[in-house]
């Protein structure tokens, strides 16, 4: 999907709209994670530098269409002005006669970061009166929230269909996104190692199969496998799992060619706590207990299998890693993906989200080839390979 960047467009005394994706973790008014702001640094900073007067919109939380302060965005421009050591002007809203007046006067150079988005339900339902109102503050729009890239929002996709005949391009972000998703789903190199965790088979169920298309080995962890066990007809105890998805998966193991590998034993323990008592199970899972993580073996044999492999994708942590007595499976993991991209120079994908949160916990994600910044979003962008709102872009 080749699209033009913000760096093939003259910004200079130009307003340029961009869409970011700054809906970061808070504490009262304190940003507790930053890495979605910095992350949206270098492309802010090319217009600053080539004279664009630059107006950012995002979204923060789900105020539900109605203005709530604790979702304000006014923090975040205090981060903003910090992390590029200069003023971030700040608008009481993100439509309207006073922020037209703002970026009406704004510099060239400078930088206005409009009020949360979705305190107007308008937002999320692509009102197309909405996205006029916005499309009126940019020259030219461009969209860099990967995060949100899947869901075709005013912001996202209203704008720039109202901006038609101006320029629309994308930031260096999502360029960043499309070119090692793009590049793992068209032409990966082999092995191509795919490792799905979380909770829910449902969740990830067409990528399964659209993996399974394309990947030589699907590695299960996480809750999800509790539903395959069943489908294998192994107990799974008090373990979670989506009973109406088991024929499912049972369809999925007969369809995979071998491709699909499972745990082969488990963690498990009758609570979720830090200070939990754990053992460790092959097969079936007693009663009285639930599974909470994959066990040593298959951390072992899933480690050897990602050691050979020159692509990995890796959406969905093993187990509960949150709590330490079940950390291990996801730890492995993620020591194993580190390894194998700077041993066998392999290219590797972390899939957002709880996967990143665990390549973060773990101080691994700078030993990995690419973190993705948006959970849902590169799990659609691996099932479809594109997204309408950057299919409307230059």
């Amino acid at each position: 999907m080749a699209k033009k960047t913000v760096a093939d467009v003259d910004v200079k005394g130009k307003r340029v709209l961009m869409r970011v994706d700054f809906n970061v973790p808070l504490e009262g008014d304190q940003i507790t994670d930053d890495r979605r702001i910095a992350q949206a640094l270098p492309t802010i900073k090319n217009v600053l530098e080539r004279g664009g007067k630059l107006i950012l919109m995002s979204h923060l939380g789900r105020p539900k269409g109605a203005v709530n302060p604790k979702y304000s965005l006014k923090p975040v421009a205090n981060k903003l002005g910090e992390l590029l050591g200069k003023f971030v002007r700040f608008a009481p809203d993100c439509i309207g006669p006073d922020v037209e007046k703002l970026v009406n006067g704004l510099p060239d150079g400078d930088v206005l970061l409009l009020e949360n988005l979705r305190f107007h339900p308008e937002e999320e339902k692509n009102d197309p009166n909405f996205a006029a109102q916005l499309a009126k503050l940019g020259d030219l729009y461009v969209n860099d929230a990967f995060g949100t890239a899947h869901r075709e929002h005013a912001s996202t996709f209203g704008v720039p269909q109202a901006m038609q005949g101006k320029p629309r391009v994308i930031g260096f972000l999502i360029q960043k996104e499309l070119k090692f998703l793009g590049d793992a789903i068209t032409n990966p190199q082999r092995p191509f190692v795919a490792i799905l965790g979380g909770a829910k088979v449902s969740d990830k169920i067409n990528v399964i199969e659209k993996l399974l298309q394309k990947a030589d080995t699907l590695l299960i962890g996480g809750a999800m496998a509790y539903t395959f066990f069943l489908a294998q007809g192994k107990q799974i105890g008090k373990s979670l799992v989506e009973r109406d998805k088991v024929d499912l998966a049972k369809g999925l193991l007969e369809k995979s060619g071998g491709k699909i590998m499972l745990p082969v034993d488990t963690v498990i323990s009758d609570q979720m706590t830090d200070d939990a008592q754990t053992q460790v199970v092959e097969g079936n899972i007693p009663d009285d207990m639930e599974g909470f993580d994959i066990g040593p073996k298959t951390a072992k044999i899933y480690h050897d299998e990602i050691g050979k492999a020159k692509t990995i994708i890796w959406n969905g942590p093993m187990g509960v890693f949150e709590k330490e007595p079940f950390e291990d499976g996801t730890m492995e993991i993620a020591e194993a993906v580190a390894q194998a991209t700077q041993k066998n120079n392999a290219t590797s994908i972390i899939g957002g989200g709880d996967s990143a949160a665990a390549i973060e916990k773990f101080d691994l994600a700078d030993k990995v080839s690419h973190v993705s910044t948006g959970g849902g979003a590169s799990l659609e962008f691996l099932e479809n390979g594109h997204f309408t709102t950057l299919d409307i872009l230059d």
